[in-house]
């Protein structure tokens, strides 16, 4: 494996940019002939109304490539290589990325590594790329371009080298992994998480305007008037944002949004008083006071209502979650490297009766079986049903 002083951003040659799918195929080829890839990708949800995938970096042994969505008909080539099984997709916080692969390609992952689940599995301090790559390369990534908006065209030069250090040194990141889960014998454990990531990729679809209503912060602490206002107010908003293709917080934010409903202002002057700096009022003041005087709909139900799972079912969770939380102080690690929440409730809800049982639980592979089984079985026997 190379020296840590070979990894440095001077030796970067400069990335590949993919705009033509004559270039995608290629890529594509390349891609196919190698048994790891690094992955990454980039989106725009700071600074568009309905965010998207902008930029899918690549890196191989001899290159690294920038795919730019936003130039290319469609990326249905790129179906084949994520779905591969026998190439392993190397990811950092892999979560999200194949949450918007799926949205917006139908991507599946066939096989993946995830140096930030690695990490954590590891009991390493930071998983955060940044500081990984500080510790075992001594580079120190731009931390200006986290918030960059990637929907830009053309890419800023610094941006587009922040982009290729985001996949460029995972693969010499992983091997050094792969060599300390193994020595600690957590290769296994690692890859029953990997599995599960990869498995169990939520359904990701953009949010109604009905949903995003309960989630402005203040809402609940409103009157039923109050909430009719707000409601108008927000759905203006949404139109507003949605035209300018910008997130609905940057035409207005929720704390001015909820002053402007509680005030009811019934001038441009009572608008700035309600805290719209002179901007605002210039560019949206008479349509909001129109919005938030029309007549309007009266907001959606929301049920705070749940229903409460049995108190066997919480017992036996709350036992899980114990047992949990000391397996994990005593590894050293954040509990959910143990088990996820899903598992727990799972298991809660469901409870095992043999060791084979516990293979039907979403997260729990041979190695879990193995380690945790007998006293998962023992945990759940010991509780009433």
């Amino acid at each position: 494996m190379p020296r840590e002083h070979e990894f440095t951003t001077h030796t970067l040659q400069p990335p590949q940019l993919i705009e033509t799918a004559a270039d995608l195929a290629g890529l594509v080829h390349r891609l196919m002939q190698h048994a790891r890839v690094a992955v990454d990708t980039e989106s725009n949800s700071l600074y568009a109304y309905r965010e998207q995938v902008c930029l899918i970096q690549f890196s191989i042994p001899d290159g690294d490539y920038l795919v730019d969505p936003l130039a290319l008909e469609n990326l249905n080539p790129l179906a084949p290589f994520f779905a591969a099984t026998d190439i392993e997709k190397v990811f950092h916080a892999a979560d999200y990325d194949l949450i918007v692969l799926k949205r917006d390609y139908g991507f599946t992952c066939g096989s993946l590594f995830d140096t930030m689940w690695a990490a954590r599995v590891l009991g390493w301090p930071r998983p955060g790329l940044a500081n990984l790559l500080e510790m075992h390369f001594g580079l120190h990534p731009n931390k200006k371009y986290q918030r960059y908006d990637w929907g830009r065209r053309p890419l800023d030069a610094k941006a587009v080298t922040y982009a290729q250090m985001d996949t460029h040194y995972l693969l010499a990141l992983r091997d050094l992994q792969v060599e300390a889960l193994k020595a600690g014998g957590r290769f296994e454990e690692a890859q029953e998480i990997f599995d599960y990531l990869r498995t169990h990729v939520p359904e990701a679809s953009f949010p109604t305007v009905e949903t995003t209503f309960w989630r402005i912060k203040g809402v609940r602490e409103l009157n039923r008037a109050e909430k009719r206002a707000l409601y108008k107010l927000h759905l203006w908003r949404e139109h507003m944002a949605e035209q300018l293709d910008r997130p609905p917080v940057k035409v207005i934010g929720d704390r001015r949004l909820v002053r402007l409903a509680r005030t009811l202002p019934q001038s441009q002057a009572q608008l700035s008083e309600a805290g719209l700096t002179p901007l605002q009022v210039k560019r949206f003041g008479r349509s909001v006071l129109q919005a938030l005087h029309s007549r309007g709909t009266p907001p959606p139900v929301h049920d705070d209502n749940h229903e409460r799972p049995p108190e066997a079912v919480l017992d036996r969770y709350q036992t899980l979650r114990e047992w949990r939380k000391e397996i994990a102080a005593h590894r050293g690690v954040e509990s959910d490297v143990i088990l996820p929440n899903a598992t727990l409730w799972f298991l809660a809800r469901m409870p095992p009766q043999t060791l084979d049982d516990l293979l039907q639980a979403p997260g729990i592979g041979p190695w879990r079986q193995r380690h945790y089984g007998p006293d998962i079985l023992g945990l759940l026997d010991s509780q009433p049903s």
